[in-house]
């Protein structure tokens, strides 16, 4: 652990982020700053994590929104971003694409289960849930989650919750909780120009389904 590397590295994207900002936002993105070296001293978060959610904070910051990170929102579940704005909260789950080396023979199914479990766990706990990448990755999310839940046919339900039960069984995904799951949008994070772009999930879904491969899931 080196510490003093790490409140380094933050410290200089906030003051490049604060660049963006106005005056009265600067001490949330502080905040923010604070939080995640205090995390670090307890080994909870890493440099390349960080700098993302710090992006993403940023962007809702500068949207009237305020921000924890590493927020506990239930007995399994703490999430990357909490934000709130008025009455409304927002959650915001950052995926690198990374899986562990017991998945590297079914990387794509994992992977498809990983967005989809999360999509039907966090998005119960919030108003608006979005997933962030970086530029680099692309996340699967399957078209079902592009729909309203009484368009949603009952055998894609069971074919995502069969492909979830394979990797989440404690606990499982639940089949209402894919069913009334929703998704706001999608961050593409752009790490080395320090700013994160908020696409639809319908107009992401769109900008990616040609470079997938076919899983056991339709995208």
């Amino acid at each position: 652990m080196d510490l003093a590397k790490f409140s380094s590295d933050v410290y200089e994207l906030t003051d490049k982020l604060s660049k963006n900002l106005r005056e009265n936002d600067l001490p949330k993105l502080h905040n923010v700053c604070k939080q995640l070296i205090i995390m670090y001293q307890k080994n909870l978060v890493k440099i390349n994590h960080s700098v993302l959610e710090l992006i993403c904070a940023s962007n809702l910051i500068g949207r009237g929104h305020s921000v924890e990170v590493e927020k506990q929102i239930s007995d399994i579940l703490v999430c990357d971003i909490f934000a709130k704005k008025g009455d409304g909260t927002t959650i915001v789950e950052i995926e690198t694409g990374f899986t562990p080396p017991d998945h590297a023979m079914d990387t794509i199914d994992y992977f498809s289960a990983r967005i989809m479990s999360k999509i039907a766990r966090y998005s119960q706990h919030c108003s608006k849930f979005s997933l962030a990448t970086p530029v680099i990755g692309i996340l699967p999310i399957p078209k079902l989650f592009l729909l309203p839940p009484n368009a949603r046919h009952d055998s894609d339900i069971k074919k995502i919750k069969e492909l979830c039960d394979r990797y989440y069984k404690n606990p499982y995904i639940e089949y209402d909780d894919i069913l009334n799951a929703h998704l706001h949008s999608i961050y593409l994070i752009n790490i080395d120009k320090g700013f994160a772009k908020e696409l639809d999930p319908q107009g992401y879904v769109e900008l990616t389904t040609k470079l997938l491969q076919r899983s056991e899931v339709d995208y």
